[in-house]
């Protein structure tokens, strides 16, 4: 904009004797046309012109040229549309309203602002100005491009700036005395000069005059200085008196220093003592406690326990520094160690003795529970000990190796004692499965060599829960017990030597029960033991346990798992609910190989088992997994559902296989394939055991599996069968699945059931079809030669005229076809169809029914061709459809 500016004054405005003073760049309000510039300018004659000049540039585009000018005193209002917002618009009345819309609203303010500058300094005439800011009006031009001609402008206005109305009274006063002010303006000014001289010489004197007072207020100046000595000096003496004072006072100021230092020193003392007697003296009620104090009893236990955090808090104390320089102090400490040490080791020794006497106190409560499936309850074990808990924190924080050994020895007690329990548990959940009995002694009282049941269930082992080692008696004696009502045949239902026909419904239900308790007793065994775990040890406020070597942690865990312990450093582990599970694992380390040796015996005593299993396993994973994601239980019971579930595929597995290797005899007809009827069986049971069940996907998946394999092998079968035509074997095997799976309503196989349907009526007309043939044979054979003349070309009612299908040879062939003929015919095709279905699926109305009505379709036909062809000639069959109901009605009910 500067350098255009510079451009218009050189080329537009010099020329004319003119100042440019402010320029914004306009186009018109509603249209787009090429802008303008509207300058504000003046003349550099005087008198002052001030105008508003329009520019523009040439139609070339390589210079500008002068288009309108308008007198500043020609405007009367200057609307700038809106005071407030920013708005580039704003109109110019002169003779009429110019409407212009600024290329910028810094360009309108500043063209504004300069507008009434002008009209201010040369206009009498004030112009209206509009829904423009009062600020803008009483501020200057804003700096920048601007402020240079707006600078200029001040200049030129100030000398020749107008005067006011009491210095043109006081001109015109002068002038009036002096008549030839106006006439003589020389003689006027020398008059004035004159005047002025006058003015200055009487000043002068009037300076001289004031002489005499000058030396006065100089003489008395000189008196107050010589006052001003005599102060100084009385305030000297003054100063050398004080100086002694101030000697004395210094000394008396050190002295209180030091006697309030020496204060201050002693009541710090008094402070330091106060606090090392409160902090670090034991009371003796409390160091007797910890000496001689009864851990037998309660109130002993809490005597003790108020003496231990004592002791603790007396131990722990922020010593300043220094203190522990002090020899009362160390020796204090040392007397606080040697109580911690005494009291720890016989803490340590007393709880050691209590898990050996709950330990006695809890085996001869086994006798008990041995014959029952039940497990002992440890809540008056857990109650009493619990007692200790804060006693158990106190030597966690203070003597952690003993801590570390009565955890050790805890696991270690513990995990015997509850192998003891847990087996004697387990053998009796087998034997109550496998129907078996002692004889003699109870089990409990029987030492462990002499139960040789339990050595036989001991040889089902192993956490997948396959059978390894020598089948053992027990197995011998399960298959034996169960082999007097179940047979020996490979089925979908004889996964463990017995057929769908003999399984024992109650067996299975007891099965179940029994399953079912085990699990709900070893389910609060195992919560109430971590519970007591966490709450003893104290586990749930630190996150870091030293003890046993590598080899202890390997046994503890498995060899799977971190160590819990190392060389008697603590070890950090990721938090307190790993060192739960880690303690509950090596305690426990028995119950995943019971419970998967639990799992495979059941497994071989009926495969149907695992369907149980694997709900109510499935179900006590979910309800664990909902207390602790990370807890042993919820591990434990995971690991043994991968077995169940791997028991549960390999019974489908091994179902399939048995489907594929079917073998169907040569000389009987088929009907319903074994497999077909044992998967309705299995679907049963499948569906009454799975109900509401959390793993019904599980279910689902093997229905897809079995029904798949089913639907393959019964066509495989269908195209092998020899006595029984395939298309029969495919129609009752299939109507008997689709009405299998209507009645049980398995969501899942809903696309099966539409598609056994199929099957089952495809094949249905299929063998109609087969089997009915063309029981009128011979004139089957003339209406096809009639049809195939039509289909050369020849007209239907011309055929007659063809030697070979006259209407006396239509006549031939009807008379061989009598009533009692096609009777006979008829009879001979049920008996046929008769021989080829089976009695159990119950299809033979339905396939009779659809044969009939193929039959009259055929029947029909021949009738139409006849009409057709034969117009007229009262030629029809020696028997109506009413004769072929009548026939098959009476065969269907002599049969």
């Amino acid at each position: 904009m500067t350098a255009i500016k510079h451009a218009l004054q050189r080329d537009i405005f010099t020329p004319n004797d003119e100042r440019l003073l402010s320029i914004v760049n306009v186009c018109k309000a509603g249209k787009k046309k090429r802008n303008c510039f509207l300058c504000a300018t003046v003349t550099t004659e005087r008198p002052v012109q001030v105008n508003v000049v329009k520019v523009k540039k040439s139609d070339k585009g390589d210079f500008y040229k002068r288009q309108t000018a308008w007198a500043l005193r020609d405007l009367a209002v200057v609307d700038a549309k809106d005071a407030v917002k920013e708005n580039p618009e704003f109109d110019l009345h002169f003779d009429k309203v110019y409407k212009w819309v600024a290329s910028s609203t810094v360009e309108k303010n500043t063209f504004i602002s300069c507008i009434w500058k002008l009209n201010q300094r040369y206009l009498r005439k004030k112009i209206d100005f509009i829904n423009v800011s009062s600020q803008l009006l009483e501020e200057s031009v804003p700096s920048g491009e601007n402020q240079s001609v707006a600078g200029g402008d001040e200049e030129a206005v100030d000398e020749y700036q107008e005067l006011n109305a009491r210095e043109e009274q006081d001109i015109e006063i002068m002038m009036e005395g002096c008549e030839y002010a106006i006439s003589n303006a020389e003689a006027f000014a020398e008059k004035l000069s004159r005047e002025l001289q006058v003015l200055d010489g009487a000043n002068i004197q009037s300076i001289m005059a004031s002489e005499k007072q000058v030396n006065i207020l100089m003489k008395l100046l000189d008196e107050a200085l010589k006052e001003v000595d005599q102060i100084e000096l009385k305030l000297s003496s003054y100063e050398e008196m004080l100086q002694s004072v101030k000697e004395q006072m210094d000394q008396i100021s050190e002295s209180n220093h030091l006697i309030h230092l020496s204060n201050t020193n002693n009541v710090k003392l008094l402070s330091e003592i106060e606090f090392l007697v409160n902090h670090m003296d034991l009371a003796k009620g409390h160091i007797k406690a910890l000496q001689e104090g009864d851990l037998t009893s309660s109130r002993g236990i809490e005597a003790c326990t108020n003496a231990a955090d004592a002791l603790l808090q007396c131990m722990n104390v922020a010593l300043r520094p220094g203190h522990d320089m002090l020899h009362a102090v160390k020796q204090q400490q040392q007397r606080f160690s040697d109580l911690r040490e005494q009291f720890a080791r016989r803490l340590a020794s007393h709880l050691n003795s209590v898990f050996v006497q709950q330990g006695h106190d809890q085996s001869s409560t086994l006798a008990q529970h041995s014959v029952e499936l039940t497990l002992p309850n440890h809540h008056p074990f857990h109650r009493d000990l619990l007692r200790y808990a804060k006693l158990m924190e106190w030597l966690k924080n203070t003597d952690y190796g003993k801590y570390e050994g009565l955890t050790k020895n805890y696991m270690d007690y513990l995990s015997r004692l509850y192998e003891r329990e847990i087996k004697d548990f387990f053998e009796v959940a087998k034997i109550k499965m496998t129907g078996t009995t002692r004889e003699g002694k109870k089990f409990a009282t029987l030492p462990r060599k002499e139960s040789a049941v339990k050595q036989e269930t001991e040889s089902l082992h192993g956490s997948s829960g396959k059978l390894t080692g020598s089948t053992s008696s027990l197995n011998k004696l399960s298959v034996q017990s169960s082999g007097n009502r179940r047979s020996q045949s490979s089925s979908l239902l004889d996964m463990g030597n017995m057929s769908a026909s003999d399984l024992d419904v109650a067996d299975r239900t007891k099965f179940d029960k029994i399953f079912e308790q085990v699990l709900s007793e070893l389910e609060p065994l195992c919560l109430a033991e971590q519970d007591f775990i966490s709450k003893f040890f104290k586990l749930q406020q630190h996150q870091s346990i030293s003890g046993t070597t590598t080899n202890e942690a390997e046994e503890m865990d498995g060899g799977t798992s971190s160590r819990l312990y190392s060389s008697g450093v603590p070890q950090t582990v990721s938090s307190e609910k790993d060192m739960i599970r880690q303690m509950m694992t090596k305690i426990f380390r028995c119950t995943e190989p019971e419970l998967n040796n639990l799992i495979a015996l059941g497994d071989k005593i009926d495969s149907f088992n695992s369907l149980y299993m694997l709900v109510k396993m499935s179900h006590h994973v979910w309800t664990a997994q909902n207390v602790d994601p990370a807890s042993f239980l919820s591990t434990t019971l995971g690991n043994v559902l991968v077995t169940v579930k791997r028991n549960f595929d390999k019974c489908i597995s091994n179902q399939m296989k048995q489907m594929d290797e079917v073998k169907i005899s040569k000389k009987s007809k088929v009907g319903i394939l074994p497999f077909v009827a044992e998967f309705e069986e299995f679907a049963a049971l499948a569906e009454s055991i799975f109900k509401n069940a959390e793993r019904r996907g599980d279910l689902d998946k093997a229905y897809i599996k079995l029904i798949r394999a089913v639907f393959v092998s019964v066509e495989k079968v269908a195209n092998e069968s020899q006595k029984t035509p395939r298309d029969v074997v495919m129609m009752e095997n299939f109507h008997h699945i689709f009405a299998t799976l209507s009645r049980l309503k398995i969501s899942c196989l809903e696309a099966e059931k539409k598609e056994a349907k199929q099957k089952y009526t495809e094949h249905l007309q299929s063998y109609v079809i087969y089997s009915l043939g063309q029981p009128l044979e011979k004139l089957n054979h003339f209406f096809e030669g009639v049809e195939a003349r039509v289909a050369q070309g020849i007209r239907e009612e011309e055929v007659s005229y063809q030697l070979a299908f006259n209407k006396q040879e239509l006549r031939k062939v009807i008379k061989e076809y009598p009533g009692k003929e096609v009777k006979k015919g008829l009879d001979n095709l049920y008996k046929k169809v008769d021989k080829h279905l089976c009695e159990e699926e119950n299809l033979l109305q339905v396939v009779w029914h659809s044969m009939q009505d193929e039959f009259i379709r055929q029947y029909k036909h021949f009738e139409g061709l006849i009409a057709r062809c034969y117009p007229g000639s009262g030629i029809t069959m020696e028997f109506t459809i009413q004769d072929i109901l009548d026939y098959c009605s009476s065969i269907a009910q002599s049969h």
